[in-house]
């Protein structure tokens, strides 16, 4: 039996949502994997009420806080409870700050959330979301063309939470399960303006993922599963085979998903749009599109 990692806490303390301090923070923790991280978040944190209830979780159980505060009283507040109690206590954003302030030569506005603003970006990662939602597993088959990116693959690469992942970015993504004797949606083939993009795993991968699916279901929804089929080695390969070929033949590009984060595979696909777009725009200036 393996040996549970020590813990420690971290305390993300947040004026927005907090997602700017959790992606730093895991980013951190990552690289230290001999102990493991507790996290506590507190998004919204915009009054001292809120801040002083805040505080008292942080005196019972004392770690490393980090924050993205602009209201200097808050901050001033924080800091020196931080210090009472012996925590580090770091502002993730203000090294940037007074970068940008020292080149830019102005103040910034010292706006709470002002990245969540209700502006153009916003509502395109909105409208992105819902039609990433309603083209997910193959949903709204007839209305492809009206994508950003079409993702391709068997079940268990992962096609789902790429596709979200991407729509927060303001990318449209429908996504085409690809079933052993099942037909392609009709016209997918002959589609020009979507980047059409396959995911593929080695076979042990999708495997080992597949069983843990079945044995996730409940014993109703298991048996409409043809066991034997899903989770054969070689049935699996021969599915692998033939979505390479579709690929192939289409000269669709692949991303093999078996060692690569969610954040990894989109960020490849999102280069790809990038230039996919700008291909598509030399060959006619209409086709053109604007970035996520």
């Amino acid at each position: 039996m393996s040996t549970p990692r020590p813990t420690f806490h971290f305390h993300l303390v947040s004026d927005a949502t907090g997602e700017t301090l959790m992606a730093v923070a895991r980013a951190a923790a990552s690289q230290f994997r001999s102990v493991e991280a507790v996290e506590h978040v507190y998004p919204l944190v915009r009054s001292a009420r809120q801040l002083e209830r805040v505080l008292n979780e942080i005196a019972e159980d004392p770690g490393i806080v980090l924050y993205t505060l602009v209201d200097e009283g808050l901050i001033v507040a924080l800091e020196a409870r931080a210090r009472e109690l012996g925590c580090p206590c770091l502002s993730v954003l203000s090294p940037l700050f007074q970068l940008m302030r020292s080149f830019l030569g102005m103040e910034s506005a010292a706006q709470a959330g002002a990245q969540h603003d209700l502006n153009e970006d916003y509502f395109r990662r909105i409208d992105a979301l819902n039609y990433t939602m309603a083209h997910d597993d193959g949903q709204g088959a007839h209305d492809l063309a009206g994508a950003d990116v079409v993702l391709l693959g068997v079940s268990r690469t992962s096609k789902t939470p790429t596709s979200i992942y991407l729509a927060n970015r303001g990318v449209k993504t429908a996504n085409v399960p690809l079933v052993p004797d099942a037909p392609l949606p009709p016209g997918l083939e002959e589609l020009e303006a979507p980047l059409i993009v396959g995911l593929i795993a080695t076979p042990d991968r999708i495997v080992a993922v597949r069983h843990n699916r079945i044995l996730g279901l409940e014993g109703a929804m298991r048996g409409r599963l043809s066991e034997a089929a899903y989770v054969d080695r070689d049935a699996v390969a021969a599915e692998i085979v033939s979505s390479r070929k579709l690929c192939a033949r289409n000269g669709w590009p692949m991303i093999d998903v078996t060692r690569r984060s969610i954040e990894e595979t989109a960020a490849s696909i999102v280069s790809m749009l990038n230039e996919h777009r700008a291909r598509r725009a030399v060959e006619s200036p209409v086709a053109g599109g604007t970035g996520p």
